[in-house]
């Protein structure tokens, strides 16, 4: 980025921080035996299953499309159960190896409805068209003879996974407003300047870095302090917090690896103590990587919330904690140290 008010190049902002805040424009991991691409672009192909084309077809924000397009997967048995399933998808502007594809993930599919005697070959392009009309994912199993995996279509080194879920799609416009707001979240950390400055800063820099992000948030509308209140990412004091246990943040916890117990030590972590929190979970229906739902939070706290959102979390660990204290199991003024 540069500095337009002065011409001169900004100050970058601490590389571990800046890999951190980048990374937020990333999916998650995947491996291998699954569909998706493993920690690549939100803007990438997004998978839509069949079943939720229907509520899920759109963009989000009015997007006329997804910046890559996307790919839909119908299950063997209702493409083959249904008899008119081709006149059925042509309707809805889908065609079968064209923006679709069958999905094989279970045995008794393949075996069933086996897309190689078909004479159907393994798709291999995310764009249209998509170069075949299925792909498999198939686990292997040692209940049957030749039970091996079954892994065809997006499986080459170069082209491994078929797109990403489509909860966890973004436009390249609102990743960039997310990171803007996302660093301004760690300068709103009570103790940001004196870190940045341990992590390689100048004074200097840390106040031109400081500003530039808060005029680039301001021009955007990210720094709506009583949005970011009511969303738990910042205190009434306008200091960032957990957004699950809502303890001020210290930005030190941007760069110190997490603690791990003793024994149980793994020389390569790069986990750190404060990771990317979504307010409202990831999850089909909504695109809830956008700014305003998104903090900084403890890794314990990220763990626990998982995928179940924040709401239900507390409401579980309430009944937890009320049933403990119901059977004399914990008291809060005898608790562990």
């Amino acid at each position: 980025m540069k500095s337009s008010a002065k011409g001169r190049s900004l100050p970058r902002c601490p590389k571990l921080l800046q890999t951190k805040i980048y990374k937020t424009g990333q999916t998650r991991g995947a491996d291998d035996d699954v569909i998706y691409q493993n920690r690549v672009s939100r803007t990438s192909t997004v998978l839509i299953p069949y079943v939720l084309w229907g509520s899920c077809s759109s963009p989000p924000n009015n997007e006329l499309k997804f910046e890559n397009g996307f790919i839909v997967l119908i299950s063997p048995e209702t493409y083959f159960c249904n008899d008119n399933i081709d006149q059925e998808l042509e309707s809805q502007g889908l065609y079968l190896g064209i923006n679709t594809v069958v999905f094989y993930e279970a045995r008794t599919h393949w075996n069933m409805y086996n897309p190689e005697v078909r004479g159907w070959t393994a798709a291999q392009s995310r764009q249209e068209p998509l170069r075949g009309q299925y792909v498999a994912r198939v686990p292997a199993t040692t209940s049957v003879k030749n039970g091996g995996k079954i892994i065809h279509g997006f499986n080459s080194t170069s082209s491994k996974g078929a797109g990403i879920r489509l909860y966890e799609y973004a436009s390249s416009e609102m990743i960039s407003n997310c990171r803007l707001q996302l660093e301004s979240l760690y300068w709103s950390c009570f103790d940001s300047e004196e870190t940045s400055i341990e992590n390689g800063m100048s004074i200097d820099n840390v106040k031109q870095r400081k500003e530039y992000i808060q005029s680039e948030c301001q021009k955007f509308d990210l720094l709506d302090r009583h949005k970011l209140l009511e969303a738990r990412i910042l205190n009434k004091d306008g200091l960032t917090i957990c957004p699950l246990c809502l303890e001020r943040l210290s930005s030190r916890g941007f760069f110190s690896r997490l603690e791990q117990a003793e024994g149980r030590e793994v020389l390569n972590l790069t986990v750190t103590q404060l990771n990317l929190f979504h307010i409202e979970e990831l999850k089909y229906g909504t695109y809830n990587h956008r700014p305003y739902n998104l903090g900084w939070g403890h890794h314990h706290c990220n763990v626990t919330v998982k995928d179940s959102g924040i709401a239900k979390t507390i409401e579980w660990m309430y009944k937890v904690i009320k049933v403990n204290i119901d059977n004399g199991y914990f008291t809060p003024e005898n608790k562990s140290s």
